[in-house]
């Protein structure tokens, strides 16, 4: 099924506001309008440091929320969920987005036929707060004044508006950021899903040959994928040209590259393996113990598809007054077999425990055991799922 195009969108329009030629908001836009889909799942761009997910039938909605943003580090999958159960939605998908819809599809939460996801290559979001520091720390600018922000070449490029409106660009150097502790999210550094191989389309400027930055190299992974790009060429919103090989070259080796970069991220887990095991305890203990139980790691969790209410995680139990909050203690083994390692835990957590560092170093170890890396096949079915099945009729019976 895999095959691979330089796409971009006939809107001038379209295609100098979107990223990369436009192609992904040109594709929403003609499938909302064909009627394809019901609703489109977009990120409104309110400044380079907020997104707000917004859910649409309105073609020029989509068209304003055009172009990249890595300073949102929104998951889109619970959205998904809540939202979109008995329509047919298309919305972009970062690799975890889509690991997350896939997982709650399996879980019986979603109907992937009914859900197009346009896949974006990610190369790393960075966290708003950070960034604004960032700006005005290694920048030299007043954080107010970007007005755009791109992650290419290495680099963190940043576009400030100067007295009297003139623009300024200024970019530094991925690697030089992160070693001082800024730059992409942890989650991000160490991430190696780089390109979104279980989207129905993957989409980026990585392959792209030079002069040519107003195109988008798209691969086609599904029969979904097929019929969404179709639907975008016969209506008449994008053109499409067969990807160079040597594209397809370059795009192999900038996604290898980033993922040995990745792999070296992951030292933090090697400094807790190598603790003792009171060593660890004491590590455990220490970043866990300013919990509050506000339960926002759960709420925002893209694979956990438990109801609301349920009290297989009572954040109010009465009991829980251990050294490590019994809490969390679930919530580790409860994500173990389906956490995606996407950080939004640590995003939203209001005491900054560094939950990714945790549950990353509980998860990996169970997912490389069960030889199953989740959100990555449809097919595929989560190790335990069964199991959980097969416990919950027998509750039942009882």
């Amino acid at each position: 099924m895999s095959r691979c195009y330089l796409a971009w969108a006939k809107d001038e329009r379209i295609r100098e506001k979107g990223a990369d030629g436009g192609f992904v908001t040109a594709t929403l836009v003609s499938a909302l309008e064909t009627g394809f889909i019901d609703i489109a799942l977009v990120v409104a761009k309110k400044s380079v440091y907020e997104g707000i997910p917004v859910l649409t039938s309105n073609p020029e909605v989509v068209k304003e929320c055009a172009g990249s943003l890595h300073g949102a580090p929104i998951n889109l999958t619970k959205y998904v969920v809540e939202y979109a159960a008995e329509k047919r939605i298309g919305l972009p998908t970062k690799p975890c987005d889509a690991r997350g819809i896939i997982e709650q599809a399996k879980r019986r939460q979603v109907n992937l036929d009914n859900i197009f996801m346009i896949g974006l290559n990610c190369g790393g979001t960075l966290h708003p707060l950070r960034m604004r520091e960032m700006a005005a720390d290694f920048y030299g600018l007043d954080p107010d004044s970007v007005v755009k922000e791109e992650i290419k070449e290495g680099k963190i490029f940043l576009v400030s508006k100067e007295a009297g409106g003139k623009e300024k660009e200024t970019a530094i150097k991925i690697d030089e950021l992160e070693q001082k502790g800024y730059g992409r999210r942890d989650a991000c550094k160490s991430c190696v899903t780089k390109i979104p191989t279980s989207s129905d389309l993957a989409c980026g400027n990585w392959g792209v040959p030079k002069g040519e930055e107003k195109k988008t190299f798209v691969e086609v992974l599904t029969a979904k994928g097929e019929a969404i790009l179709k639907n975008a060429i016969d209506s008449g919103y994008v053109c499409i040209e067969e990807a160079p090989g040597e594209g397809i070259e370059m795009r192999r080796k900038i996604e290898a590259g980033m993922q040995k970069l990745a792999e070296s991220w992951k030292e933090r887990i090697d400094e807790v393996n190598a603790l003792s095991r009171s060593g660890r305890f004491d590590f455990y203990v220490d970043a866990l113990k300013n919990c509050i139980h506000c339960g926002a790691c759960k709420e925002v969790c893209p694979v956990c598809a438990c109801e609301k209410e349920a009290k297989c995680l009572d954040m109010n139990d009465e009991r829980d007054s251990y050294a490590i909050s019994m809490y969390n203690v679930l919530r580790i083994f409860h994500l173990m077999d389906s956490c995606i390692h996407c950080g939004q835990c640590e995003d939203v957590c209001p005491v900054d425990i560094p939950l990714t560092l945790i549950q990353r170093r509980f998860s990996e170890r169970m997912q490389r055991h069960l030889g199953y890396t989740p959100g990555m096949s449809v097919d595929e079915k989560p190790p335990l799922y069964e199991t959980e099945l097969r416990w919950n009729a027998e509750s039942m019976m009882k």
